[in-house]
């Protein structure tokens, strides 16, 4: 892995934050409710990324087209991807003929498939080294390209193949246990320029990429566009990493220097505004990069299912459901029964379907099979053998565009075998 540089130039947070600050219109304020078809204006996120200079693609879709109708997903993380034991070609390739396969059997017309799950890649990057689930070793090139052949895959079977990506997160809960000399925390960690050393952050022994900084939000950017430039996904997915605290210990050296940046005689912005910023720059620097080099790739993030938790964590929902220019779907993970005591099911969906107002943005929902005949949420699961085929249809009467399961090991489970035969009844 070569390092690369963002190549262009984001606008400047502390411009915006300043006129944020000094009352200009802002992402962070909800006093008036946002029109449906609103779009974001350049005063209204914190960073912007320059999208001009970026030529469009040419389309490498061929005669395969996005799905009309309802989405019917399935997430699959890099646990049901990974072959790391095994560590070859033809092991990674008969598991994910596996799970085309399956995925086609109960009726999925998406998969969502983790292509960089810790600052790593699933696929040769210049920007991330090859992830460790390939072949036990982070940096380690496998010999092939496990993207391209999924692509390729899920496409021959019909199948959306939506990149899913964990844009922060770099080391967490000690995986992968040892980051490559190349990985980018190393590379900025070690080299003489003082400039980068602010792109990661260290955090009860995680490892993070930093919004609050514009060089990392550019990296990641420029990252993306990379899969777009080189591949035939039909989306972008952001999962819901975000902030992974709200200790202010966590980031106070970047606050404090936003905060000296600013006039003598501008207010700050809070911790959390001033975080929330960052997270929705990103997302619209994500998204005006995308669009500016093609249409047939969609963007969409799923947050959870908890508003409140996700607008702790500087993702402001309210905005992305309802201004143009962050996303082209939303996918709240309601991980929850229609009976959990403080976050019942239907409530929660409908709170994200009144949010979601935007007409070009779509909302999908995603579900929890991992829950499914289980004693979770208080034994809330096992009330019946058909929540998840209630959800889903609960769904389609509130008006959602489909939904998303997590995950794609639970379709065949023997926990979950009644609720997944009850929902194939209807999809």
């Amino acid at each position: 892995m070569k390092l690369k540089k963002s190549k262009y130039m984001p606008l400047t947070l502390a411009i915006v934050l300043l006129a944020c600050a000094v009352g200009a219109s802002c992402i962070l304020l909800h006093n008036t409710p946002a029109q449906p078809g609103k779009t974001l204006q350049s005063a209204q996120t914190a960073s912007v990324d320059n999208t001009l200079f970026s030529e469009k693609v040419t389309p490498r879709h061929g005669a395969y087209l996005q799905h009309e109708g309802e989405m019917m997903a399935v997430w699959v993380p890099f646990m049901s991807l990974s072959v790391e034991n095994e560590g070859t070609k033809e092991a990674f390739e008969k598991k994910f003929d596996e799970i085309v396969k399956t995925s086609k059997e109960h009726n999925m017309n998406t998969l969502i498939v983790h292509v960089r799950p810790y600052g790593d890649a699933l696929y040769p990057s210049e920007y991330y080294p090859w992830s460790h689930i390939l072949t036990g070793t982070q940096g380690k090139d496998p010999g092939y390209d496990p993207l391209e052949y999924m692509i390729d895959a899920a496409h021959a079977a019909g199948l959306e193949f939506h990149a899913w990506i964990n844009p922060l997160r770099i080391k967490v809960s000690q995986t992968p246990q040892k980051l490559s000399e190349d990985n980018p925390h190393n590379l900025w960690k070690n080299d003489d320029d003082k400039t980068n050393d602010d792109w990661t952050l260290s955090w009860a022994g995680d490892i993070y990429l930093n919004p609050a900084s514009a060089g990392a939000r550019g990296y990641i950017i420029d990252s993306i566009e990379e899969i777009i430039r080189n591949y035939a996904v039909d989306g972008i997915h952001f999962d819901d990493y975000f902030y992974p605290t709200s200790d202010a210990e966590y980031d106070k050296t970047s606050y404090q220097a936003y905060r000296e940046s600013l006039d003598q005689n501008a207010t700050p912005l809070t911790l959390t505004a001033w975080r929330t910023a960052n997270i929705s720059s990103l997302i619209a620097g994500v998204y005006n990069r995308i669009h500016a080099l093609t249409d047939e790739v969609v963007f969409g993030v799923s947050p959870q299912g908890n508003i409140e938790n996700d607008l702790g964590m500087g993702a402001d929902v309210y905005d992305w459901g309802s201004i143009q220019g962050y996303v082209d779907y939303l996918c709240p993970q309601i991980y929850v029964s229609f009976d959990h005591a403080l976050l019942p099911y239907d409530q929660t969906a409908q709170q994200w379907r009144a949010l979601t107002t935007n007409p070009n943005v779509k909302l999908y929902i995603g579900l929890a099979v991992y829950k499914a005949g289980s004693d979770a949420d208080e034994g809330t699961w096992e009330s019946a053998n058909d929540i998840l085929k209630q959800q889903i249809e609960y769904g389609r009467n509130l008006g959602a565009d489909g939904f998303m399961l997590y995950a794609y090991d639970y379709l065949v489970n023997d926990q979950t075998k009644e609720e997944i035969e009850n929902v194939m009844k209807i999809i």
